[in-house]
């Protein structure tokens, strides 16, 4: 029994259709699966700041504490930079010395890839951090290119912040219900 034209027809654009699927997921599989550094630096530091790293610093402002002294805990923030469109973030995982540091990051040396106690180097001409040179793993060494750097987002709130404190008191139901509510 020979094959109808519009079953051949219809099995040529379900494959089309199969095809087209499959490779629109394989197109955006490796971006969602990559992990990118500001998730990591935020998981790593407490810090809940959210989207691109180059936005990391406005968004702490009134937020967060910010300077340009390296803490353990702290967040550098990079400027975004023809190499680095969207910044970077990376905590800083221990203090060296004056002028250098260790990292931990991820989306540095590689896509997706997290690196612990990856040194950063002060090469800005005030010793302010607004210029580093960070380890890059494929080469083995400092990388070549000096990063323009924002400065550091430390986990705290600025001190003329105003502390959060409910105003609403809380009314404890009777005990023996063993309910609690209070207004919310």
């Amino acid at each position: 029994m020979p094959i109808s034209p519009f079953r051949t027809h219809l099995s040529r654009l379900i494959l089309r259709a199969l095809l087209a699927v499959g490779l629109a997921a394989a197109v955006a599989t490796p971006a969602a699966a990559v992990l990118q550094c500001a998730p990591y630096a935020r998981a790593q530091s407490g810090i809940a700041i959210f989207g691109n790293a180059g936005t990391w610093w406005g968004q702490a402002e009134g937020r967060y504490d910010r300077g340009d002294e390296p803490r353990v805990g702290a967040v550098l923030a990079f400027q975004p930079s023809r190499a680095m469109p969207i910044g970077h973030v990376a905590v800083v995982a221990e203090i060296v010395d004056d002028r250098r540091i260790y990292l931990n990051h991820a989306n540095w040396s590689g896509p997706g890839r997290i690196e612990r106690r990856a040194l950063a180097e002060d090469v800005s001409p005030n010793g302010d951090w607004s210029e580093v040179r960070v380890w890059y793993a494929p080469q083995g060494s400092l990388g070549l290119r000096e990063n323009p750097t924002f400065g550091f987002i430390y986990n705290e709130a600025p001190d003329d912040a105003a502390p959060t404190i409910s105003t609403m008191p809380v009314i404890a139901a009777a005990a023996s219900a063993g309910v609690i509510s209070g207004t919310n």
